[in-house]
C-alpha cells in the first residue's frame, strides 16, 4: 500500500510539472487579452467605433510600438525623445519613477539583436581552486609593450544581467564555454535554473 501511494504521488507531481508551462501560457494569453487587447479597443472606441476582434488590440499596439521604434531610431526622433525625457526629470516624484523605468529599459536592451552590447559569453577564473563565473565580453585591449590581450568583461549579478561589475582580465584567464549570449542571459536571469546546453566544458 505504501508503494502504491508513493507511485500515485510521484506521477501526480510529474503531471503537475508537465501542465505548469501550459497553465502559464493560458494565463499569459488571458492577461494579454484583458489588460491590453480590451483596454486598447476600449480606448479607441472613445474616438470611433472599432469592431471587437480578439487580438486586434494587441496587433494595433505592436504596430504602434514598431512605428515608435522607427521614429526614435533616427536622429530627429532621438532628439524629440531627449526633449520629452527632460520633462519628467524636472518633477521630483515622477523623476524617481522615470529613473526606475529607464533602468528597466536599459536592462532589457541587452537582448536587442541590433544593439548587442555583449560580444560573447565567457567563463572567468576567480580563484585558483577552480571557481569560475559567467561573464560577458564588452571589449578588448592589448598591452602595447608585451602584446598580451586583456578583455573587458561584465560579471553580472543575478537575476539582473544588466548590472554587475566591470573587470579587465587576461584573456588567458577566461574560457569560452561555447554558450551564446542568449543562453548565458537565460541562465543568469533564472538564477541557474535554466542551464545552457551541454557543450562539453572541461573546467
Amino acid at each position: 500500500m505504501k508503494h502504491f501511494f508513493q507511485h500515485i504521488r510521484v506521477f501526480i507531481f510529474r503531471g503537475l510539472l508537465a501542465i505548469i508551462p501550459l497553465l502559464l501560457c493560458v494565463l499569459a494569453v488571458q492577461l494579454l487579452y484583458v489588460l491590453i487587447d480590451q483596454k486598447v479597443i476600449g480606448f479607441l472606441n472613445n474616438f470611433f467605433a472599432v469592431r471587437k476582434i480578439p487580438g486586434l488590440g494587441i496587433l494595433l499596439l505592436l504596430i504602434a510600438l514598431y512605428l515608435i521604434g522607427l521614429v526614435v531610431s533616427n536622429i530627429l526622433g532621438h532628439r524629440i525623445l531627449k526633449l520629452l525625457e527632460s520633462i519628467p526629470q524636472r518633477i521630483p516624484f515622477i523623476k524617481t519613477i522615470y529613473g526606475l523605468g529607464k533602468q528597466l529599459s536599459q536592462g532589457l536592451s541587452v537582448a536587442d539583436g541590433e544593439k548587442q552590447a555583449f560580444q560573447k559569453a565567457v567563463l572567468v577564473r576567480v580563484s585558483k581552486d577552480g571557481l569560475w563565473v559567467p561573464a560577458f565580453v564588452t571589449g578588448s585591449i592589448k598591452n602595447p609593450a608585451t602584446g598580451e590581450e586583456f578583455l573587458l568583461v561584465l560579471i553580472p549579478t543575478a537575476p539582473t544581467p544588466a548590472s554587475g561589475f566591470v573587470f579587465v582580465v587576461k584573456a588567458s584567464e577566461t574560457m569560452d564555454p561555447g554558450w551564446s549570449v542568449e543562453e548565458c542571459l537565460k541562465a543568469i536571469v533564472s538564477v541557474g535554473i535554466i542551464t545552457p546546453k551541454e557543450k562539453g566544458v572541461n573546467l
